[in-house]
């Protein structure tokens, strides 16, 4: 289902909530947290929400009679991230829904009894956050993001729709084991390809600006923006820099092409929030997070800004075209 329908859906069930609301109150309570690594203004984070919102109601869980819902927003900030975590932790809530951002590890310091379902892990098994991926064996399961092979899709996909790019900046965060198992793919597949590839390195929000400004001006350049809560929360300002400096560039999420990035190679996020209400709901009603499998994404979804390449100068080659889950024009 693509976003922009999938809200005007959400939109309509969301009216029924409080309608919900208002009926008998005999039901227990269950209480369920969420912990999201974005602000509460970010318009994509909120459909994400709802998304779970709506998956809980399918599944018999009604706002307001049966089940509480408890959203704690941050804004890429690690040290906030810490704290609701931990103020979350002490609400002892019956399930936790990890939203996006490092915030597995940071729960894993916190508890070992309260389940938690993370919704976009990379590598749950390597972040030791599951012991494996058909049984996790602790409090935590979910849903992963991505495998790390992808990250040589998003390369090979800058190459098919800008051949001229020798030379590429990975944008990514020095936080986690996450951008070193990204950035050591794109490696390995830029050797063979004949392709540069040199770090963008971000710590802080304020470091985004100068790092592209000083990658840009080399010939035949673009760039891939790996996964990472920075990234996300400024892709306004990182698609703004790619337009203004004509860097050909492949993100990790379809919102990045929305706000007029040029392609996007990755999971509905959305999916994830509704399926990860599956998980909670199994888990309200008795079963354990240690025998619930770490899930995949379903499908990849490849998004393409026709106005952007066009602004680019690039010809989308219709092999391309044909694949193409969405083309914003």
């Amino acid at each position: 289902m693509r976003r922009r329908e999938f809200i005007k859906l959400v939109g309509g069930a969301a009216a029924t909530w409080p309608l919900a609301a208002r009926a008998q109150q005999s039901e227990r309570m269950r209480r369920v947290g969420v912990l999201m690594g974005v602000a509460a203004d970010d318009p994509d984070a909120q459909v994400s929400v709802a998304a779970l919102h709506q998956g809980l109601q399918e599944t018999g869980w009604i706002v307001g009679r049966n089940v509480r819902i408890d959203v704690h927003w941050s804004s890429g900030d690690v040290a906030r991230l810490r704290k609701d975590a931990a103020e979350l932790v002490a609400q002892k809530p019956d399930v936790i829904v990890a939203g996006y951002g490092p915030i597995p590890p940071i729960l894993q310091d916190l508890t070992n009894t309260i389940p938690v379902v993370f919704t976009q892990s990379v590598d749950p098994v390597g972040g030791g956050f599951v012991k494996s991926l058909s049984r996790p064996g602790g409090n935590m399961t979910g849903f992963i993001q991505f495998e790390y092979g992808l990250s040589g899709k998003w390369l090979e996909l800058l190459r098919e729709i800008a051949p001229q790019v020798a030379r590429v900046g990975v944008v990514r965060e020095l936080i986690g084991p996450v951008a070193i198992g990204q950035w050591a793919v794109i490696q390995a597949f830029a050797s063979p390809m004949g392709v540069e590839v040199e770090p963008i390195n971000l710590k802080v929000a304020a470091d985004t600006e100068r790092a592209v400004s000083a990658f840009a001006p080399g010939p035949n350049s673009g760039m891939i923006v790996i996964v990472g809560v920075l990234a996300f929360v400024q892709r306004k300002l990182i698609v703004e820099l790619a337009t203004r400096n004509r860097l050909p560039t492949v993100y990790f999420n379809r919102v990045f092409v929305e706000a007029g990035g040029l392609i996007s190679y990755g999971p509905n996020v959305i999916n994830g929030y509704r399926r990860a209400a599956s998980y909670v709901d199994r888990i309200l009603k008795g079963e354990k997070p240690a025998d619930l499998p770490v899930q995949a994404p379903t499908k990849y979804e490849l998004v393409i800004n026709l106005k952007t390449a066009k602004a680019l100068g690039l010809t989308v080659p219709p092999s391309l075209l044909a694949r193409a889950d969405e083309l914003i024009e």
